[in-house]
């Protein structure tokens, strides 16, 4: 097994930045773009059950349409890649049943002896919550997913922007989610920074250690 160091690590971390100017003319190789979907699809979720969806933007068109959506913020033109991660709008019984079907073909469990499984997470995720609370933890998975993106990212030295700035109920219009049983949750640009962002020289901002992590 490869891994990265510490300072690989931390290296990283500290070279990402919430990206506000991206060039336009650099574009994201279809081999790195290939790799961060992977990593997209190896993120965890509660319960493994994957309630969402990713919506890879690169028609110049849709972008176009989104942009009045997004408060014209000039990432959604200007980055290689915009990601809508969408959020299932109600999850059921039914999507438990297609996770089961799923792990029965990929880890060749029969779905009889997945019965406990489906029972556990059918009581605690769809029969514990209302719809609302359903389309809360779904959205919740997304940022999940959000997160690895971005470091994912940030470990190929791929620039990337997470943004909540721009109206849900447009994209999801727009992208004619509804109809598909999903709803935006939080969106994505990637990327490379154009050496005029002041932002990617300004130090980071973090409360120290001592606030933040208590060990018990």
């Amino acid at each position: 097994m490869n891994t990265i160091n510490h300072e690989q690590l931390i290296g990283q971390l500290n070279w990402r930045y919430a990206t506000k100017q991206f060039d336009p003319q650099r574009k994201i190789s279809a081999h790195d773009w290939e790799t961060l979907e992977q990593a997209l699809l190896l993120t965890p979720s509660s319960g493994g059950l994957q309630p969402w969806k990713f919506i890879v933007i690169t028609d110049p068109a849709v972008r176009a349409k989104l942009l009045p959506a997004s408060y014209g913020q000039k990432q959604i033109a200007d980055a290689s890649h915009l990601v809508v991660l969408a959020a299932r709008s109600d999850f059921t019984e039914g999507d438990v049943d297609a996770h089961l079907k799923r792990v029965s073909e990929v880890q060749g469990a029969p779905l009889e002896a997945l019965a406990p499984l489906r029972g556990m997470l059918v009581g605690g995720i769809v029969q514990a919550q209302d719809v609302a609370g359903r389309k809360a933890w779904a959205r919740n998975q997304t940022y999940i997913a959000l997160g690895n993106l971005l470091t994912s990212a940030a470990l190929l030295g791929i620039d990337a922007c997470p943004m909540e700035g721009f109206d849900r109920a447009q994209y999801d219009e727009i992208l004619g989610l509804g109809k598909q049983g999903y709803t935006t949750a939080v969106i994505a640009t990637l990327g490379y920074r154009t050496p005029a962002d002041k932002y990617a020289a300004a130090p980071k901002v973090r409360f120290p250690r001592e606030q933040v992590v208590q060990t018990v």
